[in-house]
């Protein structure tokens, strides 16, 4: 068995190796190194070379990266090593895949915090809601009391937590930017229709400081602050720009809303955020195609991406998606029933009635791509949110022979829903359904953009300048 180093990586990498040698890499105490060995080497000739050319005073064990021992009299083949397989070296008995195991099942309580935590953040973040509103309402010097109450409120829950506090204090930092919300709400509230944009960015742009301010002391609650952040910041840039050009309220509406949308088709994308180190280094896989690590701190060790790493990184991005999600929740439910009512003009009402069913449909279909349980139920919750607006809209306009009409349309289109689920139920889980749910995905998007135009008004005003 020859060693196999950086020196002549240039040279086997282009050789075509033959099928009973096999490229095995061996990690151990002293760094990692790669070998050429026949296939029917046995494991301990294997572990003898490592600790040959790695200077160890003993034969180690060999593992395999899931932490199974290899016996000393298989061969290579029988124990199932592959070209490209990576061992472990140890002098000692060792049990990573337990270890590992342990490990990550001591961090799930961290990343889930449990569905008491989030319902006490849910009803925190309700009860602010429902406090900006009461306090907006008020005048004089309560009005003034409710104010610097929710600002006060919104300072203690951006207090540092200290290490007692544990899982509680990443539902106290994620209501406090929503009492710094309320409070923006209620100082800027003005009761003329025209206004409600601005009245609303205001409320955004607390909310955005209250979650940076929060932001410095929480790390477990990062991801989520950080989405209240950019969240709050595009609702306020949204309305204060189109209030200073002097656009109508639809407006703010429509592209808010047209926004969800695309925040529901590109956050996932955006969400996993991969490092660098972590990326696989194409030009060095050419050298060696069987391997693609990352060099380490010593010239010739390398060592392999961590499994802790990976999982942070999967739950940080899950928290993220999940915040993002709700985001898009609360600014379709706020701003579909708005657009409805702002939409009084024949042409913009054709326009905003259209959105506000294609935003549903497309929030709809955007939530079977999600594999995060919670993801999916707060997209689905933002479509049906955006239809039940459209039906409590539509509902006393309809005449008694339309309202008939789309009774029974909604009682066909269930059937047909519970047709296609029984056909997906009995195994038609192809490529047949993905494409079709995909192109009325597409449709639904490019349709919905387009009629952004329409709802807003811009469409009639370039009408009625050429007419």
């Amino acid at each position: 068995m020859a060693g196999y180093d950086e020196g002549t990586a240039m040279t086997q990498g282009r050789v075509r190796m033959s099928a009973d040698v096999l490229a095995v890499t061996v990690h151990g105490p002293v760094g990692a190194l790669d070998l050429m060995v026949p296939s029917g080497s046995a494991v301990t000739e294997v572990a003898r070379e490592y600790a040959a050319q790695a200077g160890l005073a003993s034969i180690p064990l060999l593992y395999t990266r899931t932490g199974d021992l290899l016996l000393a009299s298989a061969t290579l083949a029988e124990a199932g090593v592959q070209t490209g397989s990576i061992l472990v070296a140890t002098t000692g008995v060792s049990r990573p895949a337990r270890a590992t195991r342990a490990a990550l099942a001591g961090r799930k309580p961290r990343a889930a915090g449990g569905i008491g935590l989030e319902l006490w953040c849910s009803l925190a973040a309700a009860t602010a809601v429902l406090s900006g509103w009461c306090a907006a309402h008020v005048n004089g010097r309560a009005h003034v009391v409710a104010v610097a109450a929710l600002s006060a409120t919104a300072l203690l829950g951006l207090v540092p937590a200290d290490r007692r506090s544990g899982r509680q204090a990443v539902p106290r930092v994620l209501a406090a930017p929503c009492f710094a919300g309320a409070a923006g709400f209620a100082w800027a509230w003005d009761p003329e229709p025209a206004r409600l944009p601005m009245v609303l960015g205001v409320a955004a742009a607390a909310t955005a400081a209250g979650a940076a301010l929060a932001r410095a002391g929480a790390a477990r609650a990062e991801a989520q602050l950080q989405v209240v952040v950019i969240a709050g910041a595009v609702v306020f840039v949204v309305t204060g720009a189109l209030t200073l050009l002097g656009w109508a309220p639809r407006a703010d509406w429509a592209i808010l809303l047209a926004l969800a949308l695309l925040g529901a088709r590109f956050v996932p994308g955006l969400a996993v955020d991969v490092p660098d180190q972590y990326l696989v280094d194409f030009e060095r896989l050419a050298v060696t195609a069987w391997s693609a690590r990352d060099r380490g701190p010593r010239r010739r060790v390398r060592s392999i991406v961590p499994i802790v790493a990976v999982a942070d990184l999967a739950d940080r991005g899950a928290r993220m998606v999940a915040a993002s999600c709700a985001a898009i929740l609360v600014v379709a439910a706020t701003t579909a029933p708005l657009l409805l009512w702002t939409a009084v003009l024949p042409v913009d009402r054709v326009g905003a009635r259209l959105e506000v069913l294609l935003v549903g449909a497309g929030l709809l279909l955007a939530a079977r791509s999600y594999r995060q349980t919670a993801a999916r139920i707060l997209l689905r919750a933002a479509g049906i949110a955006c239809w039940l607006s459209l039906a409590v809209y539509l509902a006393p306009r309809l005449s008694s022979g339309q309202l008939l009409a789309v009774s029974l349309g909604s009682v066909a289109l269930g059937l047909l829903v519970v047709l296609a689920a029984m056909a997906t139920g009995r195994g038609w889980r192809s490529a047949w359904w993905s494409r079709r749910a995909e192109v009325a995905e597409a449709l639904c998007g490019s349709s919905a953009l387009a009629v952004v135009l329409v709802a807003s008004g811009f469409f009639r005003h370039l009408w009625e300048l050429t007419s």
